[in-house]
Protein backbone atom coordinates (compact mmCIF):
# COMPACT_ATOMS: atom_id res chain seq x y z
CA UNK A 1 0.00 0.00 0.00
CA UNK A 2 3.20 2.26 0.27
CA UNK A 3 3.43 4.92 -2.66
CA UNK A 4 6.89 5.32 -4.40
CA UNK A 5 6.60 9.52 -3.67
CA UNK A 6 3.69 11.53 -4.02
CA UNK A 7 4.16 12.05 -7.86
CA UNK A 8 2.99 8.72 -8.09
CA UNK A 9 0.56 9.01 -5.23
CA UNK A 10 -0.99 11.88 -7.49
CA UNK A 11 -1.20 9.95 -10.44
CA UNK A 12 -3.08 7.08 -8.96
CA UNK A 13 -5.19 9.61 -7.12
CA UNK A 14 -6.10 11.25 -10.52
CA UNK A 15 -6.64 8.16 -12.50
CA UNK A 16 -9.35 7.27 -9.93
CA UNK A 17 -10.81 11.14 -10.37
CA UNK A 18 -10.92 10.79 -13.66
CA UNK A 19 -13.32 8.25 -13.75
CA UNK A 20 -15.63 10.45 -12.11
CA UNK A 21 -14.89 13.31 -13.94
CA UNK A 22 -15.72 11.10 -17.32
CA UNK A 23 -18.90 9.87 -16.01
CA UNK A 24 -19.80 13.67 -14.97
CA UNK A 25 -19.30 13.89 -11.50
CA UNK A 26 -16.87 16.44 -11.56
CA UNK A 27 -18.28 19.24 -13.36
CA UNK A 28 -16.11 22.49 -13.45
CA UNK A 29 -13.36 20.74 -11.54
CA UNK A 30 -10.79 23.61 -9.72
CA UNK A 31 -7.75 21.94 -8.06
CA UNK A 32 -6.47 23.45 -4.64
CA UNK A 33 -3.47 21.87 -2.88
CA UNK A 34 -2.29 22.34 0.41
CA UNK A 35 1.39 23.40 0.20
CA UNK A 36 3.53 21.91 0.49
CA UNK A 37 3.46 18.28 0.36
CA UNK A 38 0.19 18.34 -1.16
CA UNK A 39 1.30 20.16 -4.07
CA UNK A 40 2.91 17.93 -5.75
CA UNK A 41 -0.05 14.92 -5.73
CA UNK A 42 -2.35 18.29 -6.68
CA UNK A 43 -0.46 19.02 -10.17
CA UNK A 44 -0.75 14.90 -11.16
CA UNK A 45 -4.64 15.43 -11.00
CA UNK A 46 -4.82 18.90 -12.21
CA UNK A 47 -3.20 17.87 -15.31
CA UNK A 48 -5.33 14.48 -15.54
CA UNK A 49 -8.21 17.07 -15.28
CA UNK A 50 -7.37 19.56 -16.96
CA UNK A 51 -8.34 21.55 -14.25
CA UNK A 52 -6.80 25.02 -12.90
CA UNK A 53 -4.29 24.63 -9.84
CA UNK A 54 -4.12 26.92 -6.94
CA UNK A 55 -3.28 26.30 -3.06
CA UNK A 56 -4.91 26.92 0.07
CA UNK A 57 -2.02 27.97 2.49
CA UNK A 58 -3.07 26.23 6.32
CA UNK A 59 -1.45 26.64 9.27
CA UNK A 60 -0.73 25.09 12.95
CA UNK A 61 -1.30 26.73 15.61
CA UNK A 62 0.92 25.96 18.13
CA UNK A 63 1.04 25.71 22.00
CA UNK A 64 2.57 28.86 23.64
CA UNK A 65 5.44 26.41 26.10
CA UNK A 66 5.75 24.43 22.37
CA UNK A 67 5.27 25.94 18.41
CA UNK A 68 5.62 22.33 17.73
CA UNK A 69 2.53 20.86 20.02
CA UNK A 70 -0.53 21.66 16.90
CA UNK A 71 -3.34 22.61 18.85
CA UNK A 72 -5.66 24.27 16.03
CA UNK A 73 -5.08 25.71 12.49
CA UNK A 74 -6.23 28.36 10.37
CA UNK A 75 -6.51 29.02 6.49
CA UNK A 76 -7.72 31.50 4.15
CA UNK A 77 -9.75 34.18 6.11
CA UNK A 78 -11.41 31.98 8.52
CA UNK A 79 -11.52 31.71 11.69
CA UNK A 80 -9.05 29.93 13.87
CA UNK A 81 -10.23 26.13 14.41
CA UNK A 82 -8.95 24.81 17.49
CA UNK A 83 -8.85 21.15 18.71
CA UNK A 84 -11.12 21.65 22.18
CA UNK A 85 -10.02 18.53 23.53
CA UNK A 86 -6.07 19.94 23.18
CA UNK A 87 -7.20 23.13 24.71
CA UNK A 88 -8.49 21.72 27.57
CA UNK A 89 -5.78 19.46 28.41
CA UNK A 90 -3.49 21.94 28.12
CA UNK A 91 -5.23 24.28 30.06
CA UNK A 92 -5.43 26.94 27.22
CA UNK A 93 -8.16 28.99 25.84
CA UNK A 94 -8.52 30.77 22.77
CA UNK A 95 -7.64 33.96 24.05
CA UNK A 96 -4.64 32.72 25.05
CA UNK A 97 -3.45 32.09 21.76
CA UNK A 98 -4.22 35.21 20.36
CA UNK A 99 -0.71 36.28 19.84
CA UNK A 100 0.29 33.43 17.99
CA UNK A 101 -3.01 33.19 16.02
CA UNK A 102 -1.71 36.60 14.38
CA UNK A 103 1.87 35.23 13.93
CA UNK A 104 0.43 32.31 11.88
CA UNK A 105 -1.81 34.52 9.83
CA UNK A 106 1.10 36.74 8.63
CA UNK A 107 3.02 33.73 7.71
CA UNK A 108 0.22 32.74 6.16
CA UNK A 109 -0.25 35.88 4.07
CA UNK A 110 3.37 35.71 3.55
CA UNK A 111 3.33 32.18 1.87
CA UNK A 112 -0.10 33.08 -0.23
CA UNK A 113 2.39 36.18 -2.13
CA UNK A 114 5.43 33.96 -2.87
CA UNK A 115 3.09 31.47 -3.84
CA UNK A 116 1.13 32.78 -6.41
CA UNK A 117 3.23 35.43 -7.25
CA UNK A 118 1.03 38.10 -8.35
CA UNK A 119 -2.00 36.11 -9.40
CA UNK A 120 -5.55 36.70 -7.70
CA UNK A 121 -6.69 34.43 -5.51
CA UNK A 122 -9.12 31.57 -7.62
CA UNK A 123 -12.65 32.09 -7.97
CA UNK A 124 -15.07 28.67 -6.69
CA UNK A 125 -18.30 30.29 -7.00
CA UNK A 126 -20.31 27.32 -8.57
CA UNK A 127 -17.61 25.30 -9.25
CA UNK A 128 -16.55 21.52 -8.04
CA UNK A 129 -13.51 22.37 -5.54
CA UNK A 130 -11.18 19.42 -5.34
CA UNK A 131 -8.96 19.87 -2.03
CA UNK A 132 -5.83 17.54 -2.14
CA UNK A 133 -3.39 16.67 0.36
CA UNK A 134 -1.05 13.95 0.62
CA UNK A 135 -2.34 12.34 3.56
CA UNK A 136 -4.30 12.82 6.68
CA UNK A 137 -3.34 11.87 10.51
CA UNK A 138 -5.82 14.16 12.40
CA UNK A 139 -6.92 16.28 9.61
CA UNK A 140 -7.03 19.40 11.87
CA UNK A 141 -5.21 21.27 8.92
CA UNK A 142 -7.22 19.97 5.85
CA UNK A 143 -10.61 20.91 8.25
CA UNK A 144 -9.03 24.65 8.28
CA UNK A 145 -8.64 24.33 4.93
CA UNK A 146 -11.78 22.89 4.08
CA UNK A 147 -13.56 25.43 6.12
CA UNK A 148 -11.61 28.50 4.17
CA UNK A 149 -12.39 26.65 0.73
CA UNK A 150 -16.21 26.30 1.73
CA UNK A 151 -16.59 30.88 2.40
CA UNK A 152 -15.24 31.05 -1.43
CA UNK A 153 -18.71 29.12 -2.44
CA UNK A 154 -18.10 26.43 -4.27
CA UNK A 155 -20.58 24.84 -5.79
CA UNK A 156 -19.23 21.31 -5.06
CA UNK A 157 -16.52 20.15 -2.29
CA UNK A 158 -14.38 17.07 -2.43
CA UNK A 159 -11.66 16.49 -0.47
CA UNK A 160 -9.46 13.73 -1.95
CA UNK A 161 -6.17 12.09 -0.61
CA UNK A 162 -4.39 9.29 -1.67
CA UNK A 163 -4.14 7.82 2.13
CA UNK A 164 -6.27 8.61 5.14
CA UNK A 165 -6.43 7.81 8.58
CA UNK A 166 -9.77 6.27 9.57
CA UNK A 167 -10.01 8.73 12.53
CA UNK A 168 -9.88 11.85 10.12
CA UNK A 169 -11.96 10.22 7.07
CA UNK A 170 -14.49 9.73 10.03
CA UNK A 171 -14.51 13.47 11.04
CA UNK A 172 -13.85 14.75 7.27
CA UNK A 173 -16.80 12.81 5.94
CA UNK A 174 -19.35 15.31 7.56
CA UNK A 175 -17.33 18.02 6.42
CA UNK A 176 -17.60 17.82 2.46
CA UNK A 177 -19.62 16.43 0.16
CA UNK A 178 -17.51 13.88 -0.63
CA UNK A 179 -14.27 12.42 0.93
CA UNK A 180 -11.87 10.56 -1.97
CA UNK A 181 -8.96 8.70 -0.38
CA UNK A 182 -7.28 5.36 -2.01
CA UNK A 183 -6.15 3.71 1.41
CA UNK A 184 -7.58 3.85 4.80
CA UNK A 185 -5.09 1.60 6.54
CA UNK A 186 -4.87 0.60 10.02
CA UNK A 187 -2.98 1.91 12.25
CA UNK A 188 -2.26 4.79 10.69
CA UNK A 189 0.91 6.33 12.75
CA UNK A 190 2.24 9.12 10.48
CA UNK A 191 1.57 9.74 6.55
CA UNK A 192 4.89 9.72 5.99
CA UNK A 193 5.07 5.79 6.76
CA UNK A 194 3.37 5.18 3.52
CA UNK A 195 5.49 6.75 1.14
CA UNK A 196 8.77 5.47 0.39
CA UNK A 197 10.02 9.06 -0.46
CA UNK A 198 8.88 11.64 1.75
CA UNK A 199 10.81 14.03 1.51
CA UNK A 200 10.06 17.67 2.51
CA UNK A 201 8.70 19.31 -0.67
CA UNK A 202 10.43 23.15 -0.53
CA UNK A 203 8.79 26.25 -1.93
CA UNK A 204 10.69 26.04 -4.81
CA UNK A 205 8.84 23.51 -6.10
CA UNK A 206 5.47 24.69 -5.05
CA UNK A 207 6.46 28.51 -7.01
CA UNK A 208 7.33 26.27 -9.77
CA UNK A 209 4.17 23.80 -10.07
CA UNK A 210 2.10 26.94 -9.73
CA UNK A 211 3.51 28.76 -12.56
CA UNK A 212 3.88 25.88 -14.80
CA UNK A 213 0.03 25.31 -14.24
CA UNK A 214 -0.48 28.80 -14.61
CA UNK A 215 1.18 28.85 -18.25
CA UNK A 216 -0.56 25.91 -19.29
CA UNK A 217 -3.75 27.56 -18.82
CA UNK A 218 -3.67 31.64 -20.10
CA UNK A 219 -6.50 33.47 -19.25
Amino acid sequence: MRFGDRGEAGQELAARLLVRQRAGELPAPFVLALPRGGVPVAAEVARALDAPLDVVVARKIGAPFDVELGVGALAGDAPPLFDTRALQALGLSADALRDRVGAERAELRRREEVYREGRPAPVLRGRTAVLVDDGLATGVTARAAVRAVRAMEPGTLVLAVPVCSREAAAVLRAEVEELVTLHTPHPFHSVGRWYADFTQVEDRVVVAALRDAAAARPE
